[in-house]
């Protein structure tokens, strides 16, 4: 069988070439259409540019999980930081509340 190289119409599905198969014996021609997936019809610069963009989008989606969760842990360091202010001006208000009653108490002993 020869294969022209001829796309008929009628067999041509849209994207996918056709051509004429010619046995030598016989003068009949058969259609057969070109199977191939559409991935495979692109260009290999299509295809690069579609593996950049790939790419491209795994990358950003890392990068906006690394960002909330980099958010997330400044939320847990700025709440840890706002408990330890609380804490400490507790102890400062004790401290100074000791200071003063021990003020008190030296200042009456030596009247």
């Amino acid at each position: 069988m020869a294969v022209t190289g001829d796309e008929t119409e009628s067999a041509a599905t849209g994207d996918m070439p056709a051509y004429q198969l010619r046995s030598p014996n016989s003068s009949l021609a058969q259609s057969i259409v070109m199977a191939a997936s559409p991935g495979a019809m692109s260009s290999p610069s299509s295809q690069h540019a579609e593996e950049i963009t790939r790419k491209r989008e795994v990358r950003l989606m890392k990068n906006r999980e690394a960002a909330r969760e980099c958010r997330r842990k400044k939320k847990e360091y700025v709440k840890c930081l706002e408990n330890r202010v609380a804490v400490l001006e507790n102890q400062n208000k004790t401290l100074i509340e000791e200071l003063k009653a021990l003020k008190d108490i030296y200042c009456h002993k030596t009247e």
